[in-house]
Protein backbone atom coordinates (compact mmCIF):
# COMPACT_ATOMS: atom_id res chain seq x y z
CA UNK A 1 0.00 0.00 0.00
CA UNK A 2 1.24 3.66 -0.73
CA UNK A 3 1.95 6.09 1.38
CA UNK A 4 1.76 9.41 0.31
CA UNK A 5 2.43 11.74 3.50
CA UNK A 6 2.85 15.90 2.63
CA UNK A 7 4.35 18.20 4.68
CA UNK A 8 5.59 22.11 4.53
CA UNK A 9 2.09 23.79 5.05
CA UNK A 10 1.86 26.94 7.09
CA UNK A 11 0.66 30.58 7.07
CA UNK A 12 2.25 33.03 4.71
CA UNK A 13 1.44 36.63 3.83
CA UNK A 14 0.55 37.29 0.10
CA UNK A 15 3.50 37.66 -2.30
CA UNK A 16 5.63 35.03 0.48
CA UNK A 17 6.61 32.08 -1.05
CA UNK A 18 6.15 27.97 0.70
CA UNK A 19 8.03 25.25 -0.32
CA UNK A 20 5.37 21.69 -0.14
CA UNK A 21 7.40 18.14 0.41
CA UNK A 22 5.79 14.65 -0.23
CA UNK A 23 7.43 11.41 0.83
CA UNK A 24 6.16 8.17 -0.35
CA UNK A 25 6.52 4.83 0.96
CA UNK A 26 5.21 1.58 0.24
CA UNK A 27 6.95 1.26 -3.08
CA UNK A 28 9.06 2.99 -5.08
CA UNK A 29 7.62 5.73 -7.30
CA UNK A 30 10.03 6.36 -10.05
CA UNK A 31 7.85 4.64 -12.83
CA UNK A 32 4.59 7.18 -11.98
CA UNK A 33 3.22 10.43 -12.24
CA UNK A 34 2.67 12.41 -9.35
CA UNK A 35 0.76 15.66 -8.57
CA UNK A 36 -0.14 18.30 -6.56
CA UNK A 37 -3.75 18.87 -6.03
CA UNK A 38 -5.57 21.68 -3.83
CA UNK A 39 -9.16 22.03 -2.59
CA UNK A 40 -10.05 25.47 -1.51
CA UNK A 41 -13.52 26.08 0.97
CA UNK A 42 -16.20 25.43 -1.03
CA UNK A 43 -14.73 24.35 -3.98
CA UNK A 44 -14.17 21.64 -5.76
CA UNK A 45 -10.89 19.60 -5.69
CA UNK A 46 -8.38 20.47 -8.69
CA UNK A 47 -5.50 20.13 -10.12
CA UNK A 48 -2.63 22.22 -9.63
CA UNK A 49 0.86 20.67 -10.84
CA UNK A 50 1.95 17.35 -12.31
CA UNK A 51 5.32 16.07 -13.00
CA UNK A 52 6.29 12.34 -15.24
CA UNK A 53 8.06 9.81 -14.14
CA UNK A 54 11.67 10.92 -14.81
CA UNK A 55 11.07 14.81 -14.18
CA UNK A 56 11.08 15.46 -17.70
CA UNK A 57 7.95 17.18 -18.35
CA UNK A 58 5.93 19.12 -16.00
CA UNK A 59 2.18 20.42 -16.51
CA UNK A 60 0.68 23.12 -14.50
CA UNK A 61 -2.89 24.94 -13.98
CA UNK A 62 -3.22 28.08 -15.74
CA UNK A 63 -3.86 29.76 -12.32
CA UNK A 64 -0.47 28.62 -10.89
CA UNK A 65 2.21 29.03 -14.17
CA UNK A 66 5.06 31.28 -13.41
CA UNK A 67 4.78 30.98 -9.51
CA UNK A 68 5.17 27.08 -8.09
CA UNK A 69 7.69 24.96 -9.49
CA UNK A 70 7.26 20.92 -9.24
CA UNK A 71 10.27 18.69 -9.06
CA UNK A 72 10.89 14.86 -7.95
CA UNK A 73 13.75 13.35 -6.47
CA UNK A 74 13.33 9.56 -7.42
CA UNK A 75 16.13 8.24 -4.80
CA UNK A 76 14.77 9.78 -1.95
CA UNK A 77 10.49 9.00 -3.16
CA UNK A 78 10.21 12.45 -2.33
CA UNK A 79 8.15 15.48 -4.61
CA UNK A 80 8.33 18.89 -3.84
CA UNK A 81 6.02 22.07 -4.80
CA UNK A 82 7.76 25.45 -4.49
CA UNK A 83 5.09 27.94 -4.42
CA UNK A 84 5.92 31.67 -4.91
CA UNK A 85 4.17 35.21 -4.80
CA UNK A 86 1.22 33.51 -3.17
CA UNK A 87 -2.05 34.77 -3.52
CA UNK A 88 -5.25 34.94 -0.97
CA UNK A 89 -6.90 32.50 -3.50
CA UNK A 90 -3.82 29.80 -3.36
CA UNK A 91 -5.05 29.18 0.10
CA UNK A 92 -6.26 25.76 0.57
CA UNK A 93 -5.84 21.96 1.62
CA UNK A 94 -2.71 20.42 -0.94
CA UNK A 95 -2.71 16.67 -1.34
CA UNK A 96 0.13 14.81 -3.25
CA UNK A 97 -1.32 12.09 -5.54
CA UNK A 98 -0.21 9.42 -7.31
CA UNK A 99 -1.33 6.64 -9.66
CA UNK A 100 -1.23 3.31 -9.51
CA UNK A 101 -0.72 2.33 -13.09
CA UNK A 102 1.87 3.84 -15.00
CA UNK A 103 0.76 6.04 -17.66
CA UNK A 104 3.94 7.68 -19.14
CA UNK A 105 2.38 10.99 -18.59
CA UNK A 106 0.78 13.78 -16.34
CA UNK A 107 -2.57 12.87 -16.13
CA UNK A 108 -4.44 15.83 -15.64
CA UNK A 109 -8.00 13.98 -14.16
CA UNK A 110 -8.39 13.87 -10.76
CA UNK A 111 -9.62 10.12 -11.09
CA UNK A 112 -6.60 9.19 -12.75
CA UNK A 113 -4.83 9.59 -9.41
CA UNK A 114 -5.22 6.60 -7.35
CA UNK A 115 -3.34 7.15 -3.95
CA UNK A 116 -4.01 10.81 -1.95
CA UNK A 117 -2.31 12.40 0.85
CA UNK A 118 -3.90 13.54 4.05
CA UNK A 119 -2.98 17.09 2.84
CA UNK A 120 -1.37 19.80 4.34
CA UNK A 121 -3.06 23.05 5.06
CA UNK A 122 -1.32 26.46 2.91
CA UNK A 123 -3.24 29.97 4.15
CA UNK A 124 -2.02 32.80 2.31
CA UNK A 125 -3.26 36.25 4.03
CA UNK A 126 -3.82 39.45 2.33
Amino acid sequence: QVQLVESGGGLVQAGGSLRLSCAASGRTVSRFAMAWLRQAPGKEREFVAGINWNGGRTSYADSVKGRFTISRDNAKNTVDLQMSSLKAEDTAVYYCATEFAASWTIPLSLSSYDYWGQGTQVTVSS
